[in-house]
């Protein structure tokens, strides 16, 4: 125990003894609760009454199969050196599972709660005993350390969660590179699309139009494309182009934002983005391949969701990947049940949207326009964080 602490027997903590008898199996661990109490003792460590009767008794309920993990999490807290789970808006990983830095600021974290523990300011009897406001003064020790600068100047907080950014943009770029990797391998075998010149220009003169006049749809149209209503591109096939990224990709930045009144805008960008790759990979091949005419209801697109298999076509097709070693993009595992109303009820406002610009009729079904510019759309949201700085693909 001692060499797994990396310090002698006197000088182990509560979270040492703890996260040791975690490590073994319960039932050894109960088995070797006296040897390692007398040699505390001997060594003049003999910690407390109270950590070696709820040592037992977690330990017990781990045995007999009754305890949760947060009632394991709970106990190893209340050794008052161990970091909660959660602070602020920052999640500990598993130990395994921490980078380099996670791990130096979490070491940190410990070595400073033992300071306040030596310094009699955290009571680990309480915390055991579910005192309110010990377990306030914990908690709040620890808010103070990941928000104060470090003598280096880090604050710790600021720069884990920054990492966790990195993280999830570095996840989302990879699943970006991927999803564009297989929706160019489909629009390869689905053909040329040409742009209908003259429905495209009907189509932008009444964007155009619906933007300028107050009210709905315009505040929507221009909000999802990351525009303002006196800037909107003279091109028509940019413009076009453009506020049906938005729909895939909504472009504004400052959603439920300080300031902002949650309304129908942020209700429908909600929605817009709780649609993921998987779900408009699935869609996109299907209008792609279907081409003009190919239903688009809410229905039908949950449809096409809950029917796409991501590797049908690819393995040896043109622009197929056959390395086996594609990126994830979350579908249905064989014991994941599919949620085709939820599902649905995302797509209604895709549907609107994509019938104010044209790219399905009242029919909703899809238009040349929308055979050509969905896929374009779509490929350009995901060009873009494939490749930064690079223009997307030209229209037409």
């Amino acid at each position: 125990m001692a060499e797994l602490a990396g310090r002698p027997l006197g000088a182990l903590t509560r979270r040492d003894v703890a996260l040791a008898l975690l490590a073994v199996p319960a039932a050894d661990a109960l088995a070797s609760l006296p040897g390692i109490r007398r040699g505390l003792l001997a060594a003049g460590n003999p910690l407390s009454a109270a950590f070696w009767s709820s040592a037992e008794a977690t330990l017990r309920a781990i045995d007999e199969g009754d305890a949760t993990v947060g009632d394991v999490r709970t106990w190893l807290e209340a050794t008052g050196t161990e970091p909660k789970g959660m602070i602020g808006l920052h999640v500990w990983d598993e130990q395994a599972e921490r980078s380099q830095l996670a791990e130096e600021m979490h070491t940190r974290l410990v070595s400073y709660l033992e300071e306040r523990l030596a310094a009699g300011e955290i009571d680990p009897d309480l915390l055991a005993a579910g005192d309110t406001e010990a377990c306030r003064v914990h908690i709040a020790l620890q808010e103070r350390w990941m928000t104060s600068p470090l003598p280096d100047g880090r604050v710790p907080m600021n720069v884990l969660l920054d990492e966790k950014d990195e993280e999830l943009l570095a996840e989302w770029e990879a699943a970006d590179a991927e999803a564009l990797s297989s929706l160019q391998a489909v629009l390869a075998r689905a053909g040329d699309r040409p742009l209908p010149a003259g429905e495209l220009r009907l189509a932008a003169a009444r964007l155009r139009e619906a933007v300028a006049r107050r009210g709905w749809p315009g505040p929507l149209l221009v909000a999802c494309g990351g525009m303002k209503a006196r800037e909107l591109p003279d091109d028509d096939a940019e413009l076009w182009l453009s506020l049906a990224a938005g729909v895939t990709s909504p472009a504004g930045d400052d959603w439920g934002g300080p300031g902002r009144r949650i309304g129908d805008v942020d209700d429908v960008v909600a929605s817009l983005c709780a649609l993921d790759h998987f779900d408009w990979l699935a869609v996109i091949t299907a209008l792609a391949t279907g081409g003009p005419g190919t239903s688009a209801s809410a229905p039908d697109l949950a449809g096409y969701v809950r029917d796409y298999d991501p590797d049908e076509g690819l393995d040896g097709g043109p622009g197929g990947d056959d390395d086996g070693d594609r990126y994830d993009f979350g579908g249905l595992d064989g014991g994941d049940e599919f949620d085709e109303l939820g599902i649905q009820a995302m797509f209604v406002p895709v549907t609107m949207l994509w019938r104010i610009l044209g790219a399905i009729d009242d029919e909703e079904r899809l238009t040349p326009l929308g055979w050509w510019g969905l896929p374009e759309a779509v490929r350009r949201v995901w060009a873009h964080s494939a490749s930064p700085g690079s223009e997307p693909p030209s229209p037409g």
